[in-house]
């Protein structure tokens, strides 16, 4: 899902020229379509029950949205604040971002 988010958010912000945050916001749906059931059946499976299919969901969703957050930080802090390129976000959307969402969905969302 990383990768699929940052590919979105790059080809829009830098191909076309959309304003970095609505990119992030673009690739964060991209990847939040799929992610729920791919991290259930692949990622996380065999980790914890499946008997409370919403109350997992909406944690997912918890996940997901913090993970927005995040990336929306680093977008802000790389090309607002520093004014660095538009590529700059993507190494701590690449790294830091998915190991807090790892962790969460390992020990609160799918548990």
């Amino acid at each position: 899902m990383t990768a699929l988010q940052a590919a979105v958010y790059w080809a829009l912000a830098q191909g076309l020229h959309l304003h970095p945050q609505l990119a992030n916001f673009a690739g964060y749906l991209v990847a939040v379509a799929s992610g729920f059931v791919l991290h259930g059946r692949f990622t996380f499976r065999g980790h914890g029950s499946r008997e409370q299919p919403l109350a997992q969901a909406m944690r997912f969703g918890a996940v997901s949205l913090l993970s927005l957050a995040l990336n929306a930080f680093w977008v802000w802090l790389c090309t607002a604040a520093f004014h660095w390129p538009l590529w700059a976000p993507i190494p701590f959307m690449a790294v830091v971002t998915p190991v807090l969402v790892f962790v969460l969905n390992r020990q609160w969302v799918f548990r």
